[in-house]
């Protein structure tokens, strides 16, 4: 099993201060994720949608219900970390959330990263029976909100599964109408740029979500990952430079969600 804590947010080059509006969404079509092979077998794998050079990131946010059982919740977390035993999972962590950036107005409690080799292994996955019975078992009893992305992420150097202790930070970007496809390709170039402009962010991806219906409107998807929390208090700490970054993309974002959480020393295995 995979534990995880999350901590207070605190300002990061990914979390882009602006409004978000409050939507409604029903679980009814969650679709969660799974587990890691060595890695030698991740990288001899093929596939007609993504090329060795990359992977599938999938994001689910999941809001518990306020009168939910906590030995429930605790099931819940457990029994999606163990779908970590199913081949098409490369990596896969749930944990409870602390809570959301302050400019968010959603409500959600918890977070699931995983990682795929392909949409293939992606969709292999999600009619999985083990995935099903996960859902409708532990998971849409005591939910009564989620929200999902989907991108296709240049494939990390070395590992694919965050070092234990590392502190994970994800940003998803609600775009204003009418943002044009090079914009778009620029917000993407902009965030990417973060991991050589600050070293002290270990991995990061970013990408458009190719699953709007499950996505609140929500187009740009980004995870980072730091070695610790005193890696990124140093990022936050250059204000000058990440307010830089920030401006270049601050006019094509309508809203965000921004979410940091904890990778528990407790992990089963690693890439």
């Amino acid at each position: 099993m995979i534990c995880a804590r999350i901590r207070p947010l605190i300002s990061s080059p990914l979390a882009f201060t602006i409004s978000t509006t409050k939507h409604s969404s029903s679980p009814t079509n969650l679709r969660l994720l799974p587990r890691r092979r060595s890695f030698s077998a991740v990288t001899a794998m093929s596939s007609s949608s993504t090329t060795q050079s990359q992977i599938i990131e999938h994001i689910v946010l999941f809001k518990a219900k306020d009168d939910a059982d906590s030995n429930k919740i605790t099931s819940m977390i457990s029994n999606l970390n163990a779908l970590a035993s199913l081949d098409e999972v490369l990596y896969i962590s749930a944990a409870p959330l602390h809570r959301l950036g302050s400019s968010s107005a959603f409500a959600f409690t918890h977070v699931l990263h995983s990682r795929y080799g392909s949409k293939e292994d992606l969709s292999t996955y999600a009619a999985h029976p083990d995935h099903v019975r996960v859902v409708k078992e532990s998971v849409l009893p005591i939910c009564d909100d989620l929200m999902a992305v989907d991108w296709i992420a240049d494939r990390i150097p070395g590992t694919l599964a965050p070092a234990p202790g590392s502190v994970g930070k994800l940003t998803l970007l609600k775009l204003k109408e009418d943002v044009s496809d090079e914009a778009k390709s620029e917000i993407t170039g902009v965030v990417k740029g973060l991991g050589e402009k600050f070293p002290g962010i270990d991995q990061i991806t970013v990408g458009e979500n190719f699953s709007p219906a499950r996505a609140k409107g929500f187009s740009i998807a980004s995870i980072a990952y730091f070695k610790d929390l005193s890696e990124m208090e140093a990022v936050d700490a250059q204000k000058e430079l990440v307010n830089l970054e920030k401006d270049k993309v601050r006019d094509y974002v309508d809203s965000t969600i921004v979410v940091e959480f904890l990778v528990s020393s407790q992990t089963c295995s690693s890439l």
